[in-house]
């Protein structure tokens, strides 16, 4: 029996993504959790496991071919006891189901049982089976381990519904007593009685054809331009701006670098600002939140998103509960993350989440600025250079070393006491840095 290979989804929003190498030819023989491609998305470049055991019968999909959908079947292994011949189709396309969509095959982390390909289209699956029983390895997805780890469930006690009675997404959440998720909607899809916003060509608008070079959106872009529309068109948000004195945090900074010199850790000013921002949550937890219908959480850690600026558009890595890390292993796990998102070598965890974002400008000399909230969570900072400028200090005039930062709230979760409790914390975390670890 033929078991057929499909695109995967690497995060939840992606639809599409491009296949950019193989790792196995026509031939090679797999088993679960070989490396056997590599998979392009708008965030990253991701490596591809096997989930069953076979010899690779074909590959269906050329290495380089962009704008695979997501559940296209992409390669077919030939299932154990089977005689393989092995074939490299000439047409690199995903195969489509004659409607313009790949066949409706699901993928394994969420599928029901998968379906049997043409070529025995009446051989049964075998029946689920309990895993692990009598010394048996535990075959399972590795989102199904990930969710059962996280939910502290024996993946031994889950009988699997997937092809040969591997446990599967679905399999996890019926073991919380869950219903089987259904595939999440975009977060990109307008309300359903929202008209389609018609959008003049340039040329009707008055510029004329060949005045301008047209540069095609990639992924990434696609994705950037659908989430951050509807972010500032449904989420009701608001800013709150205040200038911070920030030559204590310089004076501390030069310290604590001298100190961590032999170390080869270098602490940035955007290190401080993680850190203080972590603090400052976790003493004003309200302002640690997200809106949902149900009601509005409050997250048990201050994992903090940083922007980062790569190639064709921006990605925010996160800092996991920055609140109970030091400044040499932020500025540690900060450089190390920004240099794997610039060249999209992270994990779909390591930049899916947060609780909290910030965005720093200040490097480029940006004064001041607002920014658009990054769902679920209920606030971002937006960070400026720090400059001189005149201030007053005991009603005389003094020059200072200023920073502006700007709190964008989502207005269901964080009202204007709340994002000014917050405000007022930080702004004291920053002007005198001791208090950090008091």
């Amino acid at each position: 029996m033929s078991i057929e290979i499909l695109m995967p989804a690497l995060s939840p929003t992606m639809e599409e993504g491009t296949l950019a190498k193989w790792h196995v030819k026509a031939g090679d023989t797999v088993k679960a959790g070989d490396v056997i491609a590599e998979i392009e998305t708008d965030k990253a470049t991701m490596e591809v496991e096997a989930v069953d055991e076979g010899v690779v019968e074909a590959l269906l999909v050329d290495a380089g071919t962009e704008n695979v959908k997501v559940n296209a079947v992409i390669a077919r292994l030939a299932g154990e006891g089977d005689s393989a011949s092995f074939e490299t189709p000439a047409a690199p396309a995903p195969q489509d189901d004659g409607q313009g969509s790949p066949k409706t095959i699901r993928q394994p982390e969420e599928a029901a049982p998968a379906a049997v390909s043409k070529a025995a289209p009446t051989t049964p699956l075998p029946a689920p089976k309990l895993n692990g029983a009598a010394g048996e390895r535990v075959f399972a997805s590795p989102l199904a381990r990930r969710l059962a780890q996280a939910a502290g469930i024996d993946l031994k006690s889950i009988a699997g519904s997937g092809p040969h009675g591997r446990v599967i997404k679905a399999d996890v959440d019926a073991a919380r007593g869950k219903a089987p998720a259904s595939t999440p909607a975009s977060t990109g899809a307008a309300p359903a009685s929202a008209p389609a916003r018609q959008v003049q060509s340039l040329e009707q608008q008055g510029i004329p054809a060949g005045s301008y070079d047209l540069v095609p959106l990639d992924g990434m872009r696609k994705t950037i331009a659908r989430r951050m529309t509807d972010s500032f068109r449904d989420v009701p948000h608001f800013p709150l701006t205040i200038d911070l004195e920030i030559d204590g945090l310089l004076a501390a900074r030069a310290k604590i670098n001298a100190m961590l010199e032999k170390d080869g850790v270098k602490v940035s000013v955007n290190d401080l600002v993680i850190k203080a921002v972590a603090v400052a949550l976790k003493r004003v937890p309200e302002a640690n939140s997200s809106y949902t219908p149900e009601g509005i959480a409050l997250h048990h850690h201050a994992d903090i998103a940083m922007a980062v600026a790569i190639d064709g558009g921006l990605i925010t890595p996160i800092i996991r509960a920055a609140e109970t890390k030091g400044l040499a292993q932020i500025a540690v796990e900060a450089k190390d993350l920004a240099a794997r998102a610039r060249d999209k070598k992270l994990k779909p965890e390591e930049f899916q989440g947060g609780t909290f974002s910030v965005s720093n400008m200040g490097m480029m000399g940006i004064k001041s600025f607002a920014s658009i909230i990054n769902e679920p969570q209920a606030c971002i900072m937006s960070v400026g250079a720090g400059e001189p400028r005149p201030v007053v200090k005991n009603g005389a005039l003094a020059i200072a070393t200023v920073m502006t930062v700007t709190l964008t709230c989502d207005h269901r979760a964080v009202d204007g006491a709340i994002g000014g409790r917050f405000l007022s914390v930080f702004k004291a975390l920053i002007e005198d840095p001791l208090t950090m670890i008091v």
